[in-house]
C-alpha cells in the first residue's frame, strides 16, 4: 500500500482525536455552551456516519467479498461482518459501567448544576473514569476511521470530520469536573487531550493487523465491522445526545443535512 495514504490516513485519525482536547478547551473559552449548535453538529455527525456506512463503506466491503467468495458467502461474510462489528463496540459500551461511559454522562449545565454539591474527590474522580472510558471508546474509532482513508481518502475525510465533531463534547465532559475538582485548566486539558490519542493508537495498531493480514477478503471483512461500528456510535451515542441538548427536529435536521452532505460529496469526487 502507498505509503502516501498511509500517512494521510494517519494523520486524519489524530486530528480527529485530537478533537477532545479542542473540547476541553471550548470549556474554558465559553462560558456557556451553545447547545442547539451542538445538537446540530451532533446530528450532522451521525447522518454523515450513517450514509456513507451503507451507501459507500458496506457496497464496497460486499463488493470486495462478493468478487473473492462468490455471491452467497460475499453476502454472508458482508452481514456476519457488519453485525459483528456493532457486537465489538456494544460489547465495549456494555463493559464501561453506567457512571463510567461519557455517554450516560449528564448535559453540561446539568454538570455545572452539580458543581456546588459534589465533592472535589468525587468530580475529580468522574472526570478521570470519564477520560479512562472515552479513550476506550476512541480506540474503534480510530480503526474505523483509518480503515476508511487508507482504502478511499474521499471516505476517509468526512468520516474524520464527524469523529472529530462527535468528539468535542467528550473534551468538554472530561475537562469540566476535572477542572472545578483540581481547579487547573492545564490539568483538566491533559487529560481530555490525553484521552483522544487513543484513536491513532488505533490507527496504528490497525496499520500492523492491515500489514500482516491485508487480503482482499481481510479489507472486505474489516471495511464491513467499520461500517457496523460507526452506525452503533450514530444510533446509541450521536443521536441520543444531539437530542439530549436541543429540540428533536433540530437533530433530525442535522441528520439529513449530513446524509445530503455526503450524498453531494460521493457524487462530485468520484
Amino acid at each position: 500500500m502507498p505509503l502516501d495514504n498511509v500517512v494521510f490516513a494517519f494523520v486524519l485519525t489524530l486530528c480527529a482525536g485530537l478533537a477532545t482536547g479542542i473540547g476541553g478547551a471550548i470549556a474554558f473559552l465559553a462560558k456557556r455552551t451553545n447547545t442547539k449548535l451542538l445538537s446540530f453538529a451532533l446530528g450532522l455527525s451521525a447522518g454523515v456516519m450513517i450514509y456513507v456506512s451503507f451507501v459507500e463503506i458496506l457496497f464496497k466491503a460486499k463488493e470486495a467479498l462478493v468478487l473473492q467468495l462468490g455471491n452467497a458467502y460475499g453476502g454472508w461474510a458482508t452481514i456476519g461482518s457488519f453485525f459483528g462489528g456493532i457486537a465489538f463496540i456494544g460489547i465495549i459500551d456494555m463493559l464501561v459501567p453506567a457512571f463510567e461511559n461519557p455517554h450516560e454522562l449528564r448535559r453540561v449545565e446539568e454538570v455545572d448544576d452539580s458543581q456546588q454539591m459534589e465533592k472535589q474527590r468525587k468530580l475529580y474522580r468522574m472526570g478521570i473514569f470519564s477520560a479512562i472510558a472515552i479513550a476506550i471508546h476512541n480506540f474503534p474509532e480510530g480503526l474505523a476511521t483509518f480503515a476508511a482513508a487508507l482504502k478511499d481518502p474521499q471516505i476517509g475525510f468526512p468520516i474524520a470530520i464527524a469523529i472529530a465533531i462527535h468528539n468535542i463534547p467528550e473534551g468538554i465532559a472530561i475537562a469540566i469536573p476535572i477542572y472545578y475538582a483540581v481547579g487547573s485548566k492545564k490539568k483538566a486539558f491533559f487529560y481530555s487531550f490525553l484521552s483522544g490519542l487513543a484513536e491513532p493508537l488505533g490507527a496504528l495498531i490497525g496499520f500492523g493487523f492491515f500489514l500482516m493480514f491485508f487480503t482482499d477478503i481481510m479489507f472486505g471483512i474489516v471495511f464491513a465491522a467499520v461500517a457496523g461500528i460507526m452506525v452503533y456510535i450514530s444510533l446509541d451515542e450521536l443521536l441520543p445526545a444531539a437530542r439530549e441538548y436541543g429540540k428533536g427536529h433540530l437533530a433530525i435536521g442535522g441528520l439529513i443535512c449530513g446524509m445530503l452532505i455526503m450524498a453531494i460529496s460521493l457524487v462530485l469526487f468520484q
